[in-house]
């Protein structure tokens, strides 16, 4: 077993290089950890399309067996199915993905019944130390039972589909590009029944990645589907990353569409089905997201960046949406779990619903200039975020996450990775001039080298 767990035990999951950092002994160790520390009676395990998933999955479920756990095999899934299954059955759940990563690349998600999060301050440390320490020892009196799950597939897209207004859909013609990854088993049985014509790009499951990387926040991996949205005289291109839990926007023009404006049109539908509901959003976001919840009759409440925490405060205030920048999208009838079809479904309501083109839906929501995310390499973060401070009025600053600086008409995040030594800043004003002024004077207060 690799020796380094540093280096694979993050903040939300496990995840590193296959197997030269993890490998069927590491998830052994896991599986036998995961259960002896949540007393777990069965664990549902899914999988992704990587070569290595499959016999990753198969080393888990011995060592949470050994442990006297059952296991429910869900086989090929996306992370929301996974997390769709803990939730409906009530059962712990790992899901063996590397989400959008480069393919030598493998990780394990875990959550606890009803698809309540596993991070770093709520067991996953626990695992690491038992991990570590060869614990637990000894196996169970009793060893659990496998099965293998037959209809979950089926009951899950029921369950998506469930999430849109069925009367109030009208045919629209969407490009899907799956990249060859989770979102070309589940988006089919999704919108079976459903009035859409389906275009397909790379629903072929392959975890080698042949056409480009599964991960959407990268502009390059987004050129294809914009070509052929424009192509296909498309109403909307949906982009989905490895694991199909996050879901990008691309327009009838083939211009790509900024989350923050994607949770912003879900989160005004959503509220209008629930007046006067709660709806999250992370400190990130842009500030369309808050005033749209207003505008709609919600209660905007900003949360920190992570599942986590917008996990937390959803059950914590009830909350029926969250969304993060990052392209996640959160439920609290889908157990407060993110699921990017969900989210691509309610959106295509909405886009039905307004009987427009989707350009012209999202551009009383283009109110803002926004940097995207700037990255730099610093050796100490943390004291960089202190001098940074320092250069602002402190009742303008706010801690939370990062620093968060208010200025008027403009803000700024500047805050640290989870698992780098690198500041991420993201800067938003009324004009593209400011935000490029406030952008470049804080970049030049962090220093650092461009990552």
């Amino acid at each position: 077993m690799p020796a380094a767990l540093d280096q694979v035990f993050k903040a939300y999951d496990v995840r590193g290089i296959y197997p030269d950092q993890l490998d069927e002994e590491l998830a052994e160790r896991v599986g036998r950890a995961f259960v002896a520390l949540t007393g777990a009676g069965t664990l549902a395990i899914g999988q992704d399309m990587r070569p290595s998933s499959k016999p990753m999955a198969d080393a888990l479920a011995a060592g949470a067996m050994a442990q006297g756990a059952d296991v429910l095999r869900v086989g090929l899934c996306s992370t929301d199915m996974l997390y769709y299954v803990s939730g409906a059955l009530d059962v712990a759940g790992v899901m063996l993905t590397a989400s959008h990563n480069p393919a030598r690349y493998n990780g394990l998600k875990l959550c606890r019944p009803g698809a309540v999060p596993v991070g770093e301050e709520s067991g996953l440390a626990d695992i690491k130390r038992m991990v570590a320490a060869g614990e637990p020892a000894a196996d169970a009196a009793e060893r659990g039972r496998e099965r293998q799950a037959d209809d979950l597939l089926e009951r899950y897209a029921a369950h998506v589909r469930g999430f849109a207004d069925r009367g109030a859909l009208r045919p629209l013609k969407v490009v899907a590009d799956a990249g060859n990854g989770m979102a070309g088993h589940v988006v089919p049985a999704v919108f079976a029944g459903l009035p859409f014509e389906l275009v397909s790009m790379y629903f072929e499951l392959d975890g080698s990645f042949p056409n480009h990387p599964a991960d959407p926040l990268n502009p390059e991996n987004l050129r294809e589907l914009q070509a052929r949205v424009v192509a296909e005289g498309a109403d909307v291109g949906l982009a989905f990353d490895g694991d199909a839990d996050r879901v990008f926007l691309v327009d009838e023009q083939g211009a790509t569409v900024p989350s923050s404006l994607v949770g912003a049109l879900v989160a005004r539908l959503m509220c209008e089905r629930e007046p006067g509901a709660t709806v999250l959003y992370n400190l990130i976001c842009s500030r369309v997201v808050p005033e749209t919840i207003r505008e709609a009759g919600g209660v905007p409440v900003r949360t920190r960046v992570g599942h986590s925490f917008i996990k937390g405060v959803m059950a914590e205030t009830g909350a029926i949406f969250g969304c993060e920048h990052s392209g996640h999208y959160y439920f609290r009838d889908n157990y407060r779990a993110d699921s990017g079809l969900i989210a691509a479904l309610v959106a295509l309501d909405a886009l039905s619903r307004a009987g427009r083109p989707l350009s012209e839906v999202l551009a009383p929501y283009r109110r803002y200039a926004a940097s995207g995310e700037v990255n730099r390499r610093v050796d100490d973060p943390g004291k960089v975020i202190g001098e940074v401070a320092g250069r602002y009025p402190a009742d303008a600053a706010d801690f939370a996450d990062g620093l968060t600086v208010e200025g008027g008409d403009w803000w700024f995040n500047l805050r640290p990775s989870n698992t780098e030594p690198l500041l991420r800043l993201n800067v938003e004003a009324a004009t593209e001039a400011e935000m490029a002024r406030v952008r470049d004077e804080v970049l030049e207060a962090v220093g650092g080298e461009p990552a």
